[in-house]
C-alpha cells in the first residue's frame, strides 16, 4: 500500500474463546520486517508447544518495511496441519479486508475432541484474528526510516540535543565514537539531516539503515 500513511495495529492484541470444546487464542502484533514477523510466530509457538496447531499469517512491506511505498507487500500464511484453506488463508483474508500491513497474526488451537469441519474452522480462525485486531486497535502510521548517525564525543552533545528536540525515537551507543540510531518520519528526514550537518559543520556521518527495529 503506497501513499503517505498506512494502516497497522497500534500494539499487541489477543482474543480467547471456545468452539465446541476447542480453545482458540488469537494473537496480533505490529512488525516491521519479515524477520520480525517470523520471530513473533516462533515466540507464540514456543509459548504453546503443546498446542494442536499454531497457525501463522502476516503482511509485511518487504525491502524497507518502515516505508509504506517501498518494496513489495509480502503476504504469507500456513494452515499448520489444518485442512487446506481452512485456517491460514482465512486469517490472511482478515488482514487484507482490514487493509492493514506490517502486521503478524498467530492463532493457537487446542483441539477439544469435536471436528468443526472446514466451514467451522474458517469461521473460528477468522474470528480469532478479527477479535485480536479489535483488541489491538488499528492506527494510521506515517512511513518512517531509520538513520544511523556517527559523531565524535565533541559533537555528541549537540547531536543528541537536536535529536531530542525533534521528539523522535532513538538509541545511543557510546564507544570509540558515538552512534545514534534514530527512527524518523520520512517527510522529516531531510530537514533533520540538514540540521545535524549544519550544527556539526558536516562532521556527522549519516546513513539510512533498512533494517527496522520493531517493538514486538
Amino acid at each position: 500500500m503506497g501513499g503517505t500513511t498506512y494502516r497497522t495495529v497500534a500494539g499487541h492484541g489477543e482474543a480467547v474463546f471456545e468452539v465446541r470444546g476447542s480453545e482458540f487464542i488469537g494473537y496480533i502484533a505490529p512488525v516491521e520486517s519479515v524477520e520480525t514477523a517470523e520471530s513473533f510466530v516462533e515466540r507464540i509457538e514456543e509459548r504453546h508447544p503443546d498446542a494442536t496447531h499454531n497457525v501463522p499469517a502476516y503482511r509485511v512491506r518487504a525491502g524497507n518495511a518502515e516505508k509504506a511505498d517501498s518494496g513489495f507487500l509480502r503476504e504469507y500464511s500456513s494452515d499448520d496441519g489444518e485442512p487446506s484453506g481452512s485456517a491460514g488463508k482465512p486469517m490472511l483474508n482478515v488482514l487484507q479486508q482490514r487493509e492493514i500491513e506490517n502486521v503478524a497474526a498467530v492463532v493457537t488451537r487446542y483441539y477439544g475432541g469435536t471436528n468443526l469441519g472446514v466451514g467451522g474452522l474458517v469461521r473460528a480462525y477468522s474470528r480469532a484474528v478479527k477479535e485480536a485486531v479489535d483488541d489491538a486497535e488499528i492506527v494510521e502510521e506515517r512511513p518512517h526510516e531509520r538513520l544511523e548517525i556517527a559523531v565524535t564525543y565533541d559533537d555528541s552533545g549537540t547531536v543528541r540535543g537536536i535529536i531530542e528536540s525533534e521528539g523522535v525515537e532513538f538509541e545511543a551507543e557510546y564507544g570509540e565514537n558515538v552512534q545514534f540510531s534514530v527512527r524518523v518520519p520520512i517527510q522529516e528526514t531531510d530537514a533533520l539531516c540538514d540540521r545535524l550537518r549544519s550544527a556539526t559543520s558536516g562532521r556527522a556521518e549519516i546513513g539510512a539503515d533498512t533494517d527496522s527495529n520493531a517493538d514486538d
